[in-house]
């Protein structure tokens, strides 16, 4: 079932529910506030004051900031970018339009990313772990539903191919 393909981030959401309603408003966001928060989704995760790397449901992501722009992205790896033929690059964009939701698909230094970009100081707790959890999600689905969420934005394309391919038990 396409649903179940969006479970790798349900630690983030389980997190997502656990924070004190005080915290996830607090602003404005900086590095000081992202490192603990992502201290408490990976106690592994190593950098600091701009850069981190983690794992969130076996997923690597890096974290990375710049108070001075104002900006935080959140990255994770999905495939190398030449592996990526003329079929799926056009339903890459197709996702990017309707079921990528905030998060992104997009290729730098010969590698296809799912990323999620937001200004940093208006950026606040829930948001930040629910830009996590659509990028994991983005990435996950890679290939199958292209979808960082449960929900499609629609108006594009997507929604037709995936209900088409899905009764098939295709990829999409």
């Amino acid at each position: 079932m396409i649903l179940q393909s969006f479970r790798p981030a349900f630690a983030v959401i389980l997190l997502l529910t656990a924070l004190d309603a005080v915290q996830a408003e607090q602003s404005p966001m900086n590095n000081e506030r992202l490192g603990a928060l992502i201290s408490r989704i990976d106690e592994n995760a190593e950098g600091g004051a701009g850069f981190w790397r983690a794992t969130v449901a076996g997923r690597d992501i890096m974290v990375i900031t710049d108070e001075a722009a104002d900006r935080v992205r959140i990255i994770s790896p999905v495939t190398a970018s030449n592996d990526l033929d003329a079929a799926l690059m056009l339903r890459i964009l197709q996702a990017n339009f309707d079921t990528a939701l905030d998060a992104r698909y997009a290729i730098a230094q010969g590698v296809l990313w799912t990323l999620y970009l937001h200004p940093l100081g208006a950026l606040n707790d829930v948001q930040f772990l629910n830009g996590i959890n659509q990028v994991i999600n983005l990435a996950a689905t890679f290939n199958t539903t292209f979808s960082s969420g449960e929900l499609s934005f629609g108006g594009g394309d997507s929604n037709e191919l995936i209900d088409a391919l899905s009764n098939k038990e295709l990829a999409i």
